[in-house]
């Protein structure tokens, strides 16, 4: 006669159940934890993406304004007071004056409408000198820069944009009666810009140096 064990089927406890849902709870937050990282980073590498796009696209403009430099012998060519790059450029149909300047933390330009004449290129450099950041024709190129510098290349060297350099020759023709004749220097070979970002999202500095090929009129 042969004998029959019956093994008694065993049930989990509740302390049991308790910690099986406990640990996987736990898998659960850390696993989504994980994603969640993967998603900001992803999230911060594509907007890091984005502003350096941006910033290369506002630095071409920069880099045609100017490429396409004019002098006019009406206004200064080119100018820095140290919060704003005024400049004169080609444009079709004339000429026209562009502003660049910092205002709270956004790298701003200002263009001016086309001119064929000193008087209307004289009125807008009048008015690039008095811009409130909220005129037609401005434009938020660049935001999240901190602070920038401007460099022109002088004599073999870069020294600071704002110092002062040889004295140009009167202009042959003269201006516009009654219209402002602001001193005008001899023009660098080069500018060089440092900006400073704030970290959002990008951080540290960079500097653009341009050689200029200036065309005079």
């Amino acid at each position: 006669m042969v004998a029959t064990r019956r093994t008694a089927s065993r049930g989990f406890t509740l302390v049991e159940v308790l910690v099986a849902l406990f640990v996987m709870a736990l898998l659960a937050a850390m696993a989504w934890q994980g994603v969640d990282g993967i998603a900001r980073a992803r999230s911060v590498g594509q907007e890091r993406i984005e502003q350096s796009l941006r910033v290369q696209t506002v630095l071409m403009q920069w880099e045609q304004d100017l490429a396409a430099l004019q002098d006019t012998n009406a206004v200064p060519p080119l100018t820095f007071d140290g919060a704003t790059v005024r400049l004169v450029r080609r444009a079709e149909g004339g000429v026209q004056m562009v502003a660049w300047s910092l205002r709270g933390g956004h790298w701003m330009r200002w263009s001016g409408p086309t001119v064929t004449r000193a008087i209307g290129l004289q009125d807008s450099w009048m008015r690039s000198q008095q811009l409130l950041g909220n005129e037609p024709g401005q434009l938020d190129a660049l935001p999240g820069i901190d602070g920038w510098q401007v460099y022109f290349y002088r004599n073999n060297s870069w020294s600071n944009a704002q110092s002062t350099g040889d004295v140009k020759e009167a202009p042959p023709v003269p201006a516009q009666p009654g219209a402002p004749t602001p001193p005008t220097q001899v023009l660098p070979t080069g500018v060089r810009i440092v900006l400073t970002f704030n970290g959002a999202p990008l951080q540290g500095s960079l500097t653009r140096d341009v050689m200029l090929a200036l065309q005079p009129q």
